[in-house]
């Protein structure tokens, strides 16, 4: 029996440190890490990796219940697999153990709070950037064109010139300019 560990951060400007050492301090011989990888994807390199790697009667450890997943049903997928390879799971934060029917009840409760997480994060986001689109911000980039410029390339691509000379007299890139051409 191994005890395998995982880490999972969503942006690859955060730090897994955290997790790689209570995972290696739990006794993972194997950490696999997924770097800058949303947790609502089933599919991540290294979880494929590490469910390839597992062998029967091993345990596959994650720092959080929501570094397996933060979709329940993703996270009861997993469990379920792991179940049926004959493989155990454990969170180290939260101390579920699907070795024991208690901890496959816990799992299965938390999961669903991860997920709830989630769409909580995402229905935020969301009434943020309406409240802001309300005052009048718009996010994204500005445009290299204002609406007397594009007509402007308009004119000029009438006339006959050529695209390339359009885009240096204005100060914006050929594709720009045939944007402006399309629109």
């Amino acid at each position: 029996m191994a005890i395998i560990g995982y880490v999972r951060v969503s942006r690859e400007d955060q730090k897994a440190d955290l997790q790689r050492d209570a995972l290696e301090a739990a006794g993972c011989v194997k950490i696999f890490e997924d770097l800058g990888v949303s947790g609502s994807k089933a599919s991540r390199p290294a979880l494929d990796s590490a469910l390839a790697f597992l062998r029967d009667g091993d345990i596959f450890a994650c720092w959080r219940l929501d570094r397996a997943g933060r979709s329940t049903l993703n996270v009861l997928e997993l469990l379920r697999t792991l179940e049926d390879r004959k493989i155990g799971f454990r969170s180290l934060t939260e101390g579920v153990d699907t070795t024991t029917p208690a901890g496959k009840m816990l799992a299965t409760m938390l999961s669903a709070f991860a997920q709830m997480e989630r769409e909580t994060i995402v229905e935020r986001t969301h009434a943020g950037l309406a409240a802001a689109r309300a005052r009048g911000r718009v996010g994204g980039r500005p445009r290299a064109l204002t609406a007397v410029q594009v007509e402007q390339v308009q004119i000029m691509y009438r006339r006959g010139t050529g695209v390339s000379e359009i885009a240096a007299e204005l100060g914006c890139s050929r594709s720009t300019t045939y944007r402006a051409l399309e629109s």
